[in-house]
């Protein structure tokens, strides 16, 4: 695997990450810089853990698993999505002062949820006889800066249409696992 074909693989890994923590950073009225790279921690971590584990367990557990992934990551961020917009709809103006707290059973659900997918890379790696170490430290790094980036564009975006941004927020994640769903189904 080339070094241009390992940052694309990345990058492409990276993207439901970069998308959930630009939701992240939606609730955010200021800025948590600290939040903000737990968050990218968490999703640079297991981007990076997923593949390799995928890699470790590619014959015998990751057959089982890739056949009930896009279940698990859809009901995670259907019901984490959901919340959330269930949340902003129903939140009064006076609630909406409330400051953004970091939620860790959350954002570990997330990141569950959102690299799922990435065992199958693992997978591929085995087939393909590539050595995951380095791969999956670059998946790990470059996940982590995109996800911290989102926090930071989405608190860019929130702190001005707060309700609304938690509204597309909720909206995003659902979609996201929609996505997973119907692409672990074969239909996209």
């Amino acid at each position: 695997m080339g070094v241009l074909e390992l940052i694309l693989l990345s990058i492409g890994l990276a993207m439901d990450a970069f998308s959930v923590s630009v939701c992240k950073g939606l609730c955010m009225k200021k800025l948590d810089v600290k939040s903000g790279i737990v968050i990218a921690s968490f999703f640079g971590v297991f981007q990076a853990a997923m593949p390799l584990l995928g890699y470790l367990l590619s014959n015998s557990f990751t057959k089982y698993i890739s056949s009930y992934s896009h279940w698990v990551a859809f009901t995670l961020l259907a019901v984490i999505g959901g919340k959330m917009l269930v949340e902003s709809i129903t939140e009064k103006e006076e609630d909406s002062v409330v400051a953004f707290s970091l939620n860790i059973k959350e954002v570990l659900l997330l990141a569950v949820a959102t690299s799922i997918d990435a065992l199958a890379v693992g997978i591929v790696f085995s087939a393909g006889e590539i050595r995951p170490y380095i791969p999956v430290l670059v998946i790990g790094a470059i996940t982590l800066v995109l996800s911290f980036a989102g926090v930071a564009i989405g608190h860019k975006f929130g702190g001005k249409y707060e309700r609304k941004a938690g509204i597309a927020g909720g909206t995003i994640l659902v979609f996201i696992g929609l996505k997973l769903l119907l692409d672990g189904l074969g239909i996209l």
